[in-house]
């Protein structure tokens, strides 16, 4: 396929895409002009090329759509359904040969006419249709063949089938899209929107997805190698100003790649109104779609790796979740059933979920199922709970349906959710509630190739500890040791903030049947992980400084040890395995927070106003700090701040970090650069910055925030812990002046100070 055709394929296959999305958008506002507006550009530019290159097979079935489609915007014909019907099976038609014509460059030998028959067909006027006897096109209607199982693009080498509307159909597929929807416009003529169009494709240039990967595995090298060069040149001022440099814009590049590569979720969320619109009229359901988060960014790579697991989550909750209309309304329920798909980011990862308000799946359904296939012994079925128990329907081989259909029952499509999802780092959750609904939520790693990690020690090794699953670090002085860790039957448990936490000893778990003994003589440091539901502490002998590593692949043989998830190159040249906190929770025998599951429908709108707050001390006296705003605590050397001006700054992960200093804390150790200081990095709004404080004291629950009125840094007052406290508002710290670059301002300082 030449340079140009590849192109021509290209625009084509995004052009009905949207033509797609559009034509699930027109059945419910059939009167819109900007709709149809365009619908009939993306075909009219497909017909229009064609025949520059040759296609008339294409353009022939183009022609015949756009004919209907020019009717439909002079206002002669309406969209209804049926026409709707054609003009998706025009779609598949078009796509087909396009997917022939990628593949050897021809457009195959499909016969269209039938196809084209029945485009030509709606074209006739309203009055002419009603005349037209029955039989006549009950006939035309009988020689189209019913849609394939996955209702996708008719296959090439023969003619796109249209098939016949069934004789009872429910409404439509309702798409709400939650955020703001630009108006559509019928702009054919108007300048503005085609220079605005022309701009648009002038500034932008397709790359090749492999060309991409690329450069990432190179940037990812320069990560490594900038690790190392940090580290070598820590202690050779000569080299700290230009180290710094080669950090700052190795990080800049990071960001840059990895924003050439990322992508909305909107491009597979698109696919799914269809999609939803045609298993619904084939289940006899009736089904409004929402959708949230769309302009949500993913890494090109893991998003294509969940289109097959979210279209069989979605498949799952028409089938086996939304009931059919008169069972919605013998449960006193709207007859029309809800599904929405949500799409938001959380730290380094990207949250998707599926929900629906169905009947919700069946506890004790799932405990029989499983027994009855096999899947587990009566013994172990009857010790599960109910989250546990839920977790079954991921095995090979778990259905509930009680017969096998074209859309599901043959116990794959949810383990094949769970191993794609697992594939890519991510991880799967369900909640359900009888007769309320259920909600699949499935856990995304934004990239595969370079993650932030927390280095600890343990048997004299480092590894790396993904900080997506890392809550919270607890250190135990050695003189608290044997009195803080509680051991019950020689499992050992720790209190924190009145709950028990299981531990988990990193040095038992990689040398079991080793007797250890808990050293008296230095501090013991808790990270405190939540992976996949299952809380716990990993118990290691140090840390070291956090960094970002680049993930390798594992070979089989440490694959099948079963607590590592790859390897990566420190910035001291050591080799380091990275942990997998689900698989160290699985070997271990943690089990999953059945008590906190339970109490989440109960408890979900009384805590909805409860906030969670990092309690610290500032100046002698107690202050909160928002924990969700909360990124990291920092305790670090006087040495490692710096000075733009009169301001202190922080190098945090290679961006100067203007850090808050309203207890005059760095003014207090003056002169000592050795002295330690805590700086609590937060996050306000698209940045980051730093509040120096004296003390971090606890997380507490507060409820409503009153305003202070009098204190210039307070954003209110919550009572915390039965006193009254100031919350920081981080809002009064002024960020960086962008008039004289960070970088240049500490050169000059540095010289000047030379």
């Amino acid at each position: 396929m030449d340079e140009l055709t590849r192109e021509f394929v290209i625009e084509s296959q995004e052009g009905l895409d949207r033509m797609e999305h559009c034509l699930t958008d027109l059945e419910v506002r059939p009167q819109d002009a900007g709709l149809i507006g365009d619908i009939f550009r993306s075909v009219h530019t497909i017909k229009g090329t064609t025949g520059f290159l040759g296609f008339s097979r294409l353009e022939k079935l183009a022609h015949a759509g756009e004919n209907l489609l020019g009717l439909l915007r002079e206002g002669k014909l309406t969209a209804g359904r049926e026409i709707i019907t054609g003009l998706l099976q025009l779609l598949d038609g078009l796509r087909s040969i396009l997917k022939t014509i990628e593949s050897d460059s021809t457009e195959g030998e499909g016969d269209d006419a039938v196809l084209i028959g029945w485009l030509e067909e709606l074209q006739a006027p309203a009055q002419a249709q009603v005349k037209q006897p029955a039989h006549a096109r009950a006939g035309a209607h009988a020689a189209l063949a019913a849609p394939s199982e996955a209702l996708s693009a008719l296959p090439a080498a023969s003619a796109p089938v249209p098939p016949a509307p069934p004789p009872t159909v429910p409404g439509p597929v309702h798409l709400e899209p939650v955020e703001p929807a630009h108006a559509h416009k019928e702009a054919e003529d108007d300048p503005a929107r085609s220079h605005t169009q022309g701009t648009a494709a002038e500034s932008t240039l397709r790359v090749d997805v492999t060309l991409l990967n690329r450069m990432m595995n190179l940037v990812g090298e320069l990560v490594l190698t900038r690790n190392q060069v940090l580290q070598a040149t820590s202690a050779d001022p000569e080299m700290t100003l230009l180290s710094r440099r080669l950090d700052m814009v190795t990080a800049d590049l990071r960001e840059s790649v990895m924003k050439a590569r990322m992508q909305p979720v909107s491009n597979i969320f698109s696919k799914m109104p269809r999609m939803v619109r045609d298993l619904s009229q084939a289940l006899g359901r009736r089904v409004r779609l929402q959708v949230e988060g769309q302009d949500t960014e993913l890494d090109k790579s893991l998003l294509e790796a969940i289109k097959d697991p979210l279209t069989h989550a979605v498949r799952n909750s028409l089938d086996h979740g939304i009931e059919p209309p008169d069972a919605r309304l013998a449960a006193g329920k709207d007859p029309e059933g809800m599904l929405a798909l949500k799409a938001r980011q959380e730290g380094s990862y990207v949250i998707i979920e599926v929900c629906d308000d169905g009947a919700g799946i069946n506890v004790e359904k799932v405990r029989l199922k499983a027994i009855e296939r096999g899947l587990i012994t009566a013994e172990r079925a009857t010790q599960l709970g109910e989250r546990e128990l839920l977790q079954l329907i991921f095995l090979p081989g778990f259905s509930t349906a009680e017969a096998v259909t074209k859309v599901s029952g043959r116990g794959v499509g949810m383990d094949v959710v769970r191993t794609n999802v697992e594939k890519i780092g991510g991880k799967v959750e369900i909640d359900s509630r009888v007769g309320r609904g259920t909600t699949l939520r499935m856990r995304i790693p934004l990239t595969l190739a370079i993650i932030p990690a927390l280095i600890v020690r343990s048997i004299n090794q480092s590894f790396a500890l993904p900080q997506g699953a890392l809550s919270e670090l607890v250190l135990i002085p050695p003189e608290n040791a044997a009195t803080d860790i509680e051991w019950i039957e020689n499992a050992p448990l720790y209190r924190l903030r009145g709950k028990l936490l299981p531990l988990i000893f990193l040095d038992r778990l990689l040398m079991p049947g080793v007797e250890h003994k808990i050293a008296s003589e230095r501090d013991l440091f808790i990270a405190v992980l939540d992976a996949e539901g299952r809380r716990f502490g990993l118990v290691v002998d140090g840390l070291a400084d956090p960094e970002e590593i680049v993930v390798k692949p594992l070979s089989g043989v440490l694959k099948e040890i079963g607590l590592f998830s790859g390897a990566t190159v420190l910035g001291n040249a050591d080799l380091a395995l990275i942990l997998d906190p689900g698989l160290i929770a699985l070997k271990a025998g943690v089990t999953l927070r059945e008590e906190e599951a339970a109490c989440a429908g109960d408890d979900e709108t009384e805590d909805a106003s409860a906030l969670q707050y990092l309690l610290v001390e500032i100046a002698g006296r107690q202050a909160a700090i928002p924990l969700a705003d909360v990124l990291r605590i920092e305790q670090l050397p006087l040495k490692r701040i710096e000075f733009i001006g009169c301001r202190p700054v922080l190098n945090f992960e290679g961006q100067l970090l203007p850090v808050e200093d309203s207890g005059c804390m760095l003014a207090a150790v003056e002169g000592n650069p050795e002295a330690k200081i805590i700086v609590v990095v937060c996050r306000e709004g698209n940045r980051h910055v730093g509040i120096a404080v004296s003390h971090v004291l606890d997380v507490a629950s507060g409820g409503d925030l009153f305003e202070a009125g009098t204190a210039q840094r307070t954003g209110g007052v919550t009572l915390l812990k039965s006193r009254v406290t100031g919350v920081v508002d981080l809002g009064t710290t002024a960020p960086l002046s962008a008039a004289q670059p960070a970088a240049d301002e500490l050169s000059r300082r540095a010289e000047t100070l030379a």
